[in-house]
């Protein structure tokens, strides 16, 4: 009996902490707010790793930089609302710093699009979004992986291209080798070469970085994870 009078004040408590805060996040006076993510962010972003049960309630109360907003956060419910029409994606890219992830290749053609990108740039936010997987039906996508959907397939034209550039990619992939998993004709790039992107399962380069500074990280799994990477390359590029 007192352990679900326990449980019963505590999901009452939770309730209340979610509307206090909710309500602070929805005042007209964002400063509230701002001094509320900056001292507390940290902790709502370890809530939606921890806490199962509400993770999904913690999702509006997150902030993040982006691409088309990196002096100051925005919701993931602006994110939404700035969304294009036929995008169905909600895009992001894992770095160390705003500066990184403004300068990164994967951002070139999402920037010439002009599809905003949200900046992971504190070393938990990745895990965070992984465990949300998505809001308001829409997915989270990890830009630096491979088989980047930007909504443009158009599966003749890029059938034409690899066959145009097939003895290319046959070319670097034998001088690779086991480097990288594969060879492919790149849909993100605009104006550098070449990029490395992570395979479809595995870690981006964010999370290897929080691999290596585990202590008890294993060693192997890390070099078959760095093993799995993509080499891209841009048939519009003079190098190419």
């Amino acid at each position: 009996m007192w352990c679900l009078k326990v449980r019963i004040m505590r999901k009452r408590l939770v309730r209340k902490a979610f509307d206090m805060i909710l309500g602070i996040s929805m005042s007209d006076n964002k400063e509230d707010y701002d001094k509320f993510w900056e001292n507390f962010g940290k902790h709502l972003k370890l809530g939606c790793i921890e806490d199962r049960e509400n993770h999904k309630r913690i999702a509006p109360l997150l902030r993040f930089y982006s691409s088309q907003s990196d002096e100051w956060f925005i919701s993931l419910d602006e994110y939404v609302e700035n969304m294009k029409p036929d995008q169905k994606d909600i895009y992001y890219i894992a770095a160390d710093s705003v500066n990184s992830a403004k300068n990164t290749p994967f951002l070139e053609k999402l920037a010439e699009k002009d599809l905003e990108v949200l900046f992971l740039v504190d070393p938990i936010d990745e895990v965070a979004i992984q465990n949300i997987k998505s809001y308001k039906e829409k997915n989270f996508v990890d830009i630096s992986k491979e088989d980047l959907d930007l909504g443009d397939k158009n599966e003749e034209k890029e059938k034409a291209i690899k066959q145009e550039f097939s003895s290319t990619i046959d070319w670097v992939k034998k001088r690779l080798g086991d480097k990288v998993a594969s060879v492919q004709i790149s849909n993100r790039l605009s104006s550098s070469p070449c990029v490395l992107v992570s395979g479809k399962f595995g870690w981006s380069a964010n999370m290897e970085r929080l691999m290596k500074a585990q202590t008890m990280g294993d060693p192997t799994s890390l070099e078959f994870m760095k093993s799995r990477r993509v080499f891209e390359i841009n048939p519009d590029h003079p190098i190419i």
